[in-house]
């Protein structure tokens, strides 16, 4: 299975999200699409689709910045991925023209299991088990590209 551009970058975001919250830094969503290398225009669409999920805070003004909530930090990483996904068909059976194994296919209902399974492996885990070491401190080091 293969995730869409946009749950890359959210679960990307979170990741950095969640080691520089444990450093008490709260980046702009620019600094954060920098850092993960992503356009400042798709960042910003996930991040507020995750603050629409209740995964990221976004604060304005002098002191703001982005936070990751608590739901966020240890939420199941399953249900996050199912959420921005969406839950459908791997395969588009119903497409214009529909697939004409339509009626008696098993094929769709494994690919819907295999996709299941995908999500049931991901479930136990948490952004926060993401971030331990290696992947932290890489994702500490990362430093925004210039815009250009």
């Amino acid at each position: 299975m293969r995730l869409t551009k946009s749950t890359d970058i959210a679960l990307r975001i979170a990741m950095r999200l969640a080691v520089l919250d444990d450093r008490g830094d709260a980046p702009t969503t620019r600094e954060v699409a920098g850092a993960v290398q992503v356009p400042y225009t798709h960042a910003a669409k996930v991040v507020s689709r995750l603050q629409h999920l209740g995964v990221v805070e976004a604060r304005r003004g002098r002191n703001g910045g982005l936070s990751l909530t608590r739901k966020g930090r240890t939420g199941s990483l399953g249900s996050l991925v199912r959420e921005l996904e969406g839950v459908g068909d791997v395969v588009g059976c119903e497409d214009d023209p529909p697939c004409p194994l339509r009626g008696g296919c098993r094929l769709r209902g494994a690919l819907r299991a295999a996709q299941e399974a995908f999500f049931a492996a991901l479930d136990p885990l948490s952004i926060e088990d993401l971030v331990g070491t290696p992947t932290g401190p890489l994702l500490l080091s990362l430093t925004p590209r210039p815009e250009g």
